[in-house]
């Protein structure tokens, strides 16, 4: 029985060695992913969602400005 009993520790702390090496190897991958991912943002100058509403602002006050110069012409 202690033979047996041996056995099965050891077995366990290589299973439990293995899952451990295994969450930190998909957790290093998934670091990697992440990383990788975020140069090719970087790389394509992308512009964050905050970014991208005060260029739409911007873009709104512009044609409001255009809109009211046109009637001005227009009214001279």
């Amino acid at each position: 029985m202690s033979k047996s009993k041996f056995v099965f520790d050891k077995l366990s702390k290589l299973l439990e060695q293995g899952l451990i090496s295994y969450r930190d190897l998909s957790e290093e991958i998934l670091n990697i992913l992440k990383s990788k991912r975020d140069e090719i943002v970087f790389k394509m100058k992308l512009a964050s969602k905050e970014e991208i509403d005060v260029l739409k602002k911007r873009v709104e006050n512009l044609e409001k400005e255009i809109k009211k110069k046109k009637i001005k012409k227009k009214s001279k």
